[in-house]
């Protein structure tokens, strides 16, 4: 269940993207890749994600000169999403502005070999 602390967190998130976000963004929205639906800021536990392809359980980071200094933090992040069930990927805001296209590239093929993958088991019944 999301926290509306958190919610709250996401929205301010995406009214303050940052360039590189912003372009990934156009990218990704309105099911512009392969058809699949993409949130961006997206709660998952006490931590939000970048983007998030919930459907096929793909986290999508993006790490500026700041992550250098949180190493640590973003590997335990990274884990406890990872736990939730979800993969991670992550680029360079560098990436995402010099070489976009690569980027996405590197998305869908992670897409297509996720899509691959066994579904996780959630405990429903059916």
């Amino acid at each position: 269940m999301r926290s509306q602390k958190a919610t709250g967190r996401a929205r301010s998130l995406r009214r303050s993207a940052t360039r590189p976000e912003r372009l990934l963004w156009g990218q990704l929205c309105n099911r512009k890749l392969d058809g699949l639906k993409f949130r961006r800021q997206h709660p998952i536990g006490p931590y939000i994600a970048d983007f998030a392809c919930v459907e096929r359980m793909l986290v999508i980071e993006l790490d500026g000169w700041s992550h250098e200094a949180t190493v640590e933090r973003d590997t335990k992040r990274q884990s406890e999403i990872e736990a939730a069930g979800f993969r991670v990927i992550r680029f360079y805001n560098d990436d995402v502005l010099t070489y976009p296209e690569g980027v996405v590239e590197a998305i869908r093929i992670a897409l297509a070999t996720y899509a691959a993958s066994p579904p996780r088991s959630g405990g429903e019944d059916g």
